[in-house]
């Protein structure tokens, strides 16, 4: 390969890895919502410490105490559900 190609996939490869990274990074307010959500359908949680969106309207939320949820939107309603 030449230096050119090598460079130029490297180059890719790095750009790759940081757009990774940037849509993994979470949102402190989705963070903070979710876990208000799940305190008002009555779960323990105590705070949303990560969250892996599945969807629209649609999420794994983890918790502290090591509790997990998943929180969606059904016929308009908000369910959440212990994983």
């Amino acid at each position: 390969m030449s230096r050119r190609k090598l460079v130029l996939a490297a180059v890719l490869s790095t750009l790759a890895l940081v757009a990774q990274l940037a849509r993994a990074q979470e949102d402190p307010a989705v963070l903070k919502d979710l876990t208000s959500v799940i305190a008002l359908q009555g779960q323990p949680c105590g705070q949303v410490v990560s969250a892996a969106k599945q969807g629209d309207n649609d999420y794994i939320a983890s918790c502290q105490d090591g509790n997990r949820y998943r929180v969606f939107v059904r016929d308009g309603r908000v369910v959440v559900q212990k994983q």
